[in-house]
């Protein structure tokens, strides 16, 4: 028998799936449910709307970014640490990849429910740990734009001829070359 922390996990997956698919405002609780093969009832007794299931989504994928930071900021802002940043995002956004898709195609959803407020703050955290103040505004740009080619790298390339570990390590390493040339111009 599945536990509840299974249940409410599956829930999550198969609205995340169906939130990419249909778009957030066009997928109905009952369509989650039928998914499921479970009722709206049983549904209902782990999360009673969507904005609910989207908010665990949210919380269960953001908690490892959260980690992240916390794990920047107790660590000297030495090259070597930027570099292992960048490396440890890269693989926790390839956990949250479908989460990051929906992001791009319900940003309207996203600005009226405040998660990209969130998200927003995520990546001015990280930015910062990535960035050093004194930096020429050239090498600031480097650092924010090393964090952003990681993003970008999930939907860029997502026709390219690679298999997924081939592009993740391709993005990886410009965005390590930014920071090494950020680093440099110091």
């Amino acid at each position: 028998m599945a536990s509840r922390g299974d249940t409410r996990q599956r829930i999550q997956d198969v609205a995340l799936e169906l939130f990419a698919e249909k778009g957030y405002e066009k997928t109905s609780l009952r369509e989650i449910a039928e998914r499921l093969d479970v009722t709206k009832a049983a549904l209902y007794y782990h999360f009673k709307t969507k904005e609910d299931i989207l908010m665990a989504l949210f919380q269960s994928l953001g908690a490892p970014l959260d980690e992240l930071v916390e794990w920047g900021k107790r660590q000297p802002r030495t090259l070597e640490m930027k570099k292992e940043l960048l490396a440890r995002y890269s693989q926790a956004l390839q956990g949250a990849a479908a989460l990051f898709r929906f992001m791009q195609e319900n940003q309207a959803t996203i600005k009226d429910l405040s998660l990209g407020e969130t998200f927003k703050n995520r990546m001015f955290a990280m930015v910062d740990l990535l960035r050093d103040e004194d930096g020429s505004l050239e090498d600031q740009v480097r650092c924010a734009t090393a964090l952003f080619s990681i993003h970008a790298g999930l939907f860029a390339l997502k026709d390219m001829d690679a298999t997924p570990e081939e592009k993740q390590k391709a993005v990886l390493t410009v965005a390590q070359e930014l920071i090494v040339a950020a680093h440099h111009g110091a």
